[in-house]
């Protein structure tokens, strides 16, 4: 189950315990991972805000110093669809049903062998790779417009909107899928993933997206596939 191509993904580790982290990037570097790694979540958002988001989080529900890992998961979801596994020594099942709910794509119970941890990471980033390659914090789209999805803004000159988290979200997946149509149901599986897929709530987001994109841009950047889902365009990919 291990990934041929592992190599070019990086993988962030949070985790509080020096020894468990050691081990954790040890591992993952013997299975030819890219690895960056922090003692906790206020350093790793820090990182993420200055070199943009890894391939995928590793991360410890049960930090002992400040942020929570639920918390940091929380934050991250405001301007990343990265994938997050979470590390616990908790089994209690709501916690667990939380994380995974809320935040995560897998979890992974301590004590744990590292072959087991491989795996795991390997199937979310098998399950997920059309969202490898990562971006970074500031993204340009065209000549004309950037993204910085740390801050949630549009940026165009010295034009600046804010964007919602999930008006942010919805532009994040077309930014990765540049050009190419995302179905109805593929957006409103990402952005909510806990409810069931509501055309009409996709529809009104999706609208409001547009309207804050006219106040910078006159191009419309958001093509309709009537029916079927939404494109991301610039000139050079009409």
């Amino acid at each position: 189950m291990y990934l041929a191509n592992a190599d070019k993904f990086r993988i962030l580790v949070v985790e509080d315990d020096s020894t468990m982290r050691r081990l954790v990037t040890q591992g993952l570097k013997q299975s030819g991972f890219q690895t960056v790694d922090m003692a906790s979540a206020e350093e790793a958002i820090d990182w993420m805000r200055k070199f943009g988001s890894p391939h995928l989080a590793l991360v410890d529900i049960d930090l002992q110093y400040g942020m929570s890992g639920l918390d940091f998961c929380g934050i991250v979801r405001q301007f990343s669809e990265m994938p997050i596994v979470m590390m616990t020594a908790n089994d209690e099942p709501f916690t667990i049903i939380q994380a995974i709910d809320k935040f995560a794509e897998d979890y992974i119970t301590k004590p744990f062998s590292i072959r087991e941890l491989v795996t795991r990471v390997s199937r979310v980033l098998r399950r997920i790779e059309q969202f490898s390659d990562d971006l970074s914090p500031l993204t340009q789209i065209d000549e004309q417009l950037c993204v910085d999805f740390t801050k949630r803004l549009l940026i165009a000159g010295e034009n600046n909107i804010i964007l919602t988290p999930t008006e942010s979200e919805l532009l994040y997946v077309l930014v990765r899928n540049l050009g190419r149509v995302v179905t109805i149901e593929f957006l409103s599986r990402r952005v909510w993933p806990l409810e069931a897929v509501d055309k009409h709530k996709l529809q009104v987001s999706m609208y409001r997206l547009r309207q804050k994109i006219k106040q910078v841009s006159d191009f419309d950047y958001i093509v309709s596939e009537r029916g079927v889902g939404y494109r991301l365009v610039t000139g050079a990919t009409q």
